[in-house]
């Protein structure tokens, strides 16, 4: 399986009017992340709206990325549950489908577990799974710090990375310090994408990948070369889109922001509203300037 590395949008889930989803939509955005040059794909994660998804409709949103991709990239599917009990049977649910890893958030709802119940949860979910998981670390009140990342990461194997997500660059910067050469430390500081990839961050799963696919993978490259007036460039082009598209309705504008660039995103799922119309212009300005450097790739 390719390795897990580099971009790796969270592709949305196109809904219609009425709340289905489309899976001619999902395939058509597949295949045009895979044109855009992308390292991997996450679905279901809280971009691609994971938590409203109900059992059926999450394992064949998985089924059918994994079959478009046709073993080219990895796919990572994206757990947001708040019991270990629902975290394992979502996993048992697309662990014969070949997904190179699960994207697991800690619980969501208002109770955070002590840290020895936190590890349990991950430990039980790698065992009774088989699938390699990667820890989402989004939730504000459940929050896990870097020392416990670490240790979790030290004491289950199945247990590879960290996907870091909280707007905090030092905290990127501080587990790459702790974090053993075999941990997978992923970024998703959307607006400071080319400082965590020059601190040495393997990659990123964040919206704003989403949103520019081609231009953060410009981006990736110009770190991963050296070319750093490039990427500075680029993270000035990237952050007024990030600014654009950052809000409580954050899928349903990086839905726009695709929709722009030709990709049929369609509908976020109620209660969540559409870009505003302030926000679908804010949204088109960025992107206009964005292409500039980065024609949409076709």
């Amino acid at each position: 399986m390719p390795r897990i590395h580099g971009i790796i949008p969270p592709v949305t889930t196109p809904f219609d009017p009425d709340g289905a989803i489309d899976f001619t939509a999902a395939r058509t955005q597949v295949r045009w992340m895979l044109r855009q040059g992308v390292h991997g794909l996450a679905v279901g994660g809280s971009t691609g709206e994971g938590h409203t998804l109900d059992p059926d409709e999450f394992r064949r949103l998985i089924a059918e990325a994994v079959e478009e991709v046709a073993g080219k990239l990895p796919v990572i599917a994206g757990i947001i549950v708040d019991s270990t009990r629902d975290a394992i049977r979502r996993g048992k649910a697309v662990a014969d489908l070949g997904v190179a890893a699960l994207q697991v958030t800690p619980v969501h709802y208002l109770f955070r577990p002590d840290d020895e119940a936190m590890l349990a949860h991950f430990r039980a979910i790698t065992e009774a799974t088989g699938v390699p998981v990667i820890i989402y670390n989004v939730v504000p009140w459940s929050y896990l710090s870097p020392t416990l990342l670490c240790r979790i990461m030290r004491e289950v194997p199945g247990v590879i990375g960290v996907k870091q997500s909280a707007g905090d660059l030092k905290l990127v910067a501080d587990l790459l310090a702790m974090a053993r050469p075999e941990d997978l430390i992923l970024s998703a500081v959307d607006a400071l994408l080319y400082p965590s990839f020059a601190l040495g961050a393997h990659g990123s799963i964040a919206a704003i990948l989403t949103a520019a696919p081609a231009a953060t993978v410009a981006l990736w490259n110009a770190v991963q070369s050296g070319d750093h007036k490039r990427a500075l460039d680029l993270h000035r082009r990237l952050l007024p889109l990030w600014n654009a598209i950052a809000g409580d309705n954050l899928p349903a504008c990086t839905k726009f922001a695709q929709t722009v660039q030709g990709c049929p995103a369609l509908f976020p799922r109620a209660p969540m509203p559409p870009a505003s119309p302030a926000q679908q212009a804010a949204i088109r300005a960025a992107m206009a300037a964005l292409q500039e450097s980065i024609p949409a790739a076709a």
